[in-house]
């Protein structure tokens, strides 16, 4: 056990807080639904990039390398002028939904080098160009581009021509739960001297102006001298604090509250405002800064000229105030930096070292422990305090749930909900604000440095204050009703087997727990989404934003619906969790035995359906082409396959897992009904697998696809010329390069090809497309689907990989292939450029930055290049999962594991304390 162990077992047993603080501080406030007050709607337009350095939020903080409280009442970031940008560096900036040619997308170069789960350590590297930042340029030509023409980005303005930048180093670690060391440093790496304001900045989340009599927090000087300065820091709820900041840095302090002269024409109720810093440095306006030295807002103000090649560190220190402390403040600040400060600093970053190597194999070269490492530090980076009280939101909007004239233009059925939480996000940029399918596939990755966290996560989702009274999971805050696939019971027991693998037993108290509330999710389901009851779904938009025919979250303009190959898939997959869970819980109480019934029936039901044939136009399931596609029902009664090759035919394949047949041994006369309901029902069983049957160790399988079926399935997507990019699996045939599918009604065309890059539609805002590249999570599910094949079948099934190549692989190796070629997206290879960087010489060859790696949404089915949201780390970290799995485990270790999850390492004793036990 390293230290890091012992801090992650302190926190879940309550006796010191290290999670307390952490990156908790978003990374966009603006442009949010929680800040939309407007008539419309419009978020983005409502509250813009202009206005945040003015407008006080209503809702929650953003900065840069930003670190908080769990309640973000304190807040901590880094602000930067390079003395020619228009307004100070305080947040990140990008472009709205409607200004680029593929919708929202940031405009910076930022990267999550290193965390703990803990945070005692964490490391962030920002790029600052010296020239001007091109905001003007940035927003015309990305919005003169069509979606035909590649995005503009920061690096094709010019302002990193020969190096003129700063590389600005942030990096935290805790002395001690409330003793933050904060290490700044700034790296010249262009030819020329240059100047950089550096100005760390602390301030209050803004309570005061919303709640009526809320006690105002204070901010104020104690000492300045040119050792260095001392701002006290007192909170109603956090208590006492202080700021040390080393050297003859000028204190500014101004008041966290809206410049409504400035956004409005209304006299300021103070002469001291939100971006009072900001016009005493870049404008020169003294008198914006409080004189007096205090406020709710501060930041220490270092001048620096770094000269080329060289570097400058800034040292502060946040922390909790005590009786004992030096009464003298100029004491306290030499104190503050004595040779404990570095020796702490260097401990934490060895002690993260230590750790990392607990997790990370040692099979893995120094490249891929780096992707890994990465991927995992971008994890912890995206925790965000997610604050959002919708019923007062609502009410504040004049929202009336009585009145229909009264209605907000969105959310107003979620009167219910009061979120106030730490959260991992998809993105703190573009996505800051959960999404409850991302967040499972989170869980695959956080639990591999934070169990409890992971756990705790898909607690919070279910919750009274976040599962709707009808049972179903909230969204996104865009719209918390829209349809999210079904894979929070697919993320929970796979956490609870990780610890049942890992210590011997799991958390059965929070898995009944957890069971209970996805009850009443399944049955909103069943209830909401299967319209004629024959156990065929529909489901809307399913996060496979545009992979379609048609948008499948509006009318369809032919009238009638769609039945969904991958909403039925997914539903079939959410009772074989289901299944697994009952399954654990029947084991230690057999009340559970009948839920185990009812859900093996309804996954039976659920896949028979799929392949049922003789209607007109047919089932889900195309004989001719050995393959699943949606199925328009149309007014008249026909009916009509959607012959699209997509991932919504691949997503049936992914429901299947194997069971061990321990509730079989426990409770024979619950398996023999099963057996006598089958006999009575030959139809059931007629195409899909048939449960009954014996694999691998006496192992059996549920599976909507037999091994006939199974083999044509794998046929196309193991083809070089349909899925299997060098990168992974594809969202879209590569066949409808050549062969778009055209569908014709009310004289219009819709078309469907394969596109490996971006989207060329304005769906879902343009900036989403699963028409062609590579995504993780759906890789992942289906290499967990290969991983439970192989734990029945075993390694006497064995299939061309890729088809046609004359290369036979058990499906543990065609797993294994599958990650290999997702991994590679990362790693660099025998030219030494990564995929992911495409054909960006900067990242490719620069050795400041071909190390620094994004981890983006999605990336190109044919040369692996990232798109989509750059900073996506969230289920695109799925990655580390994968890698963990396959340089710990052979496949003859995997069979005798007998496991019925995927993505888990093979069982080691290791000593320690269960979580949640």
């Amino acid at each position: 056990m390293t230290a890091e162990h012992d801090r992650l077992d302190e926190a879940r047993r309550g006796v010191a807080p290290w999670k307390k603080w952490g990156p908790y501080l978003s990374e966009r406030q603006w442009g949010t639904v929680r800040e939309d007050y407007s008539e419309s709607g419009d978020a983005w337009n409502y509250f813009n990039h202009d206005q945040a350095r003015s407008r006080a939020y209503r809702w929650g903080e953003d900065g840069l390398a930003g670190l908080s409280d769990d309640e973000q009442l304190l807040c901590f970031a880094v602000s930067l002028w390079n003395g020619r940008d228009p307004i100070l560096k305080e947040r990140m900036f990008g472009l709205t939904n409607g200004e680029g040619n593929r919708g929202e997308d940031v405009k910076e170069y930022y990267f999550y080098l290193d965390s703990t789960p803990t945070h005692s350590y964490m490391k962030y590297l920002y790029k600052y160009p010296q020239a001007a930042y091109p905001y003007d340029d940035l927003v015309k030509t990305n919005r003169q581009r069509s979606r035909q023409e590649l995005e503009y980005e920061l690096i094709d303005t010019g302002v990193f021509d020969d190096d003129r930048y700063f590389d600005v180093f942030v990096e935290y670690a805790k002395a001690s739960p409330e003793d933050m060391l904060i290490r700044i440093t700034a790296v010249n790496r262009g030819p020329d001297a240059a100047a950089l304001h550096l100005l760390p900045t602390l301030w209050f989340r803004d309570i005061w102006s919303w709640v009526e009599g809320a006690t105002r927090p204070s901010l104020r000087a104690i000492w300045a001298g040119d050792a260095g300065s001392v701002v006290a820091v007192s909170h109603p709820d956090l208590g006492s604090w202080r700021l040390y900041c080393e050297g003859g840095a000028a204190l500014l302090f101004t008041e966290n509250e809206t410049n409504t002269e400035r956004l409005g024409g209304v006299a300021n109720r103070t002469p001291y405002v939100k971006d009072g810093i900001d016009r005493c440095i870049v404008h020169g306006e003294a008198s914006a800064v409080n004189p007096e030295k205090r406020g709710t807002k501060a930041a220490a103000h270092y001048s620096l000229t770094v000269q080329p090649g060289e570097s400058h560190v800034v040292r502060l220190r946040l922390v909790r105030d005590t009786p004992e402390r030096e009464a003298s403040p100029e004491d306290g600040c030499r104190n503050a930096f004595d040779s404990g400060y570095d020796d702490n600093l260097n401990a934490r970053h060895r002690e993260a070292d230590e750790f990392y190597a607990t997790v990370i194999p040692a099979s893995l070269d120094a490249d891929a422990s780096n992707v890994m490492r990465q991927a995992l530090a971008g994890m912890m980076w995206s925790k965000q305090f997610y604050y959002y009280d919708v019923d007062r939101w609502l009410t504040e909007r004049g929202s009336d749930p009585f009145d229909p004239k009264r209605r907000a233009p969105r959310n107003d059925h979620w009167h219910h909900m009061y979120n106030a939480d730490i959260v991992s996000m998809p993105d703190k940029w573009e996505y800051p604000w959960y999404a409850a399918w991302d967040l499972a596939f989170h869980v695959l990755a956080l639990t591999l440095v934070d169990e409890d966290f992971g756990k705790q996560q898909l607690d919070l989702m279910l919750r009274e204050r976040y599962l709707h009274p009808s049972g179903q999971l909230p969204a996104y805050e865009w719209n918390f009703g829209d349809v999210n696939p079904p894979v929070h019971a697919w993320a929970t027991i796979f956490a609870y087997r990780l610890e049942q693998y890992r210590y011997g037993h799991g958390d059965l108290v929070w898995l009944e727990r957890s069971f209970h509330k996805l009850l009443l999710n399944f049955t909103w389901w069943v209830n909401r989404k299967d319209r004629t009851g024959n156990n065929v779904f529909e489901g809307g938009f399913l996060g496979l934003d545009n992979i379609g025919v048609f948008d499948r979250s509006a009318p369809l303009p032919t009238g009638g619906y769609l039945e969904q190959a991958d909403g039925t898939a997914w539903m079939a997959l959410f009772c074989q969790n289901m299944l697994e869970i009952a399954v654990q819980l029947a084991l230690n109480n057999p009340a559970y035995v009948d839920m185990c019934v009812k859900f093996v029936s309804h996954f039976l039901w659920i896949a028979s359906s799929m392949l049922r044939t003789g209607e007109s136009g047919g089932g889900l399931w195309d004989e001719e082409d050995g393959f699943f596609y949606d199925v328009l029902r149309l007014p008249d009664g026909r009916s009509e396959r959607l012959k699209v090759r997509s991932m919504v035919g691949l997503l049936p394949l992914c429901a299947a897992t194997s069971f061990d047949g321990a509730l079989v041994d426990r409770y024979p006369d619950a398996f023999q009904n099963l057996k006598r309901f089958l006999a009575a029902r030959p139809e059931i069983m007629a195409s899909i697998h048939d449960l009954t049957s014996q694999g691998v160790a006496n192992r059996r399988l549920a599976s909507i696809l037999n091994e006939t079926n199974l083999r044509r399935v794998l046929s196309k997507m193991l083809d070089e010329n349909e899925f299997l990019s060098p990168y992974g699996i594809r969202s879209l045939s590569r066949y409808h390069a050549d062969h778009p599918y055209v569908y014709r009604t009310g004289g219009q065309e819709y078309h469907v090809a394969y596109l490996p890059a971006e989207s060329d539609t304005g769906m879902f805002g343009g900036n989403s497309n699963w028409r062609g590249p590579v995504w993780m999570p759906v890789n992942g599910l289906i290499i967990r689907a290969l991983l439970q094949y192989f734990s029945y079948y075993g390694n006497d099934f064995k299939v061309e990989c890729p088809t046609g190549s004359g290369r036979h692989m058990t499906l543990y190796e065609v797993a294994e292939e599958i990650t290999r070629r997702l991994a590679s997206i990362f790693l660099r290879g025998s030219d030494g450029r990564r995929p992911v960087h495409g054909g960006n010489r900067k990242f490719q060859e620069d050795p400041h930055w071909r190390d620094c790696l994004l981890f983006y949404e999605y990336f190109h089915g044919d040369n692996g290049a990232g798109l989509g949201a750059s900073h996506q780390t969230g289920w695109t970290g799925i990655i580390s999962r994968a890698m963990h799995l396959f340089a710990t485990t052979t496949p003859e270790q995997f069979l005798q594991a007998g496991r019925a999850a995927a993505f888990i390492e093979v069982p080691t004793a290791r000593a320690g304390h269960a979580p949640g036990s």
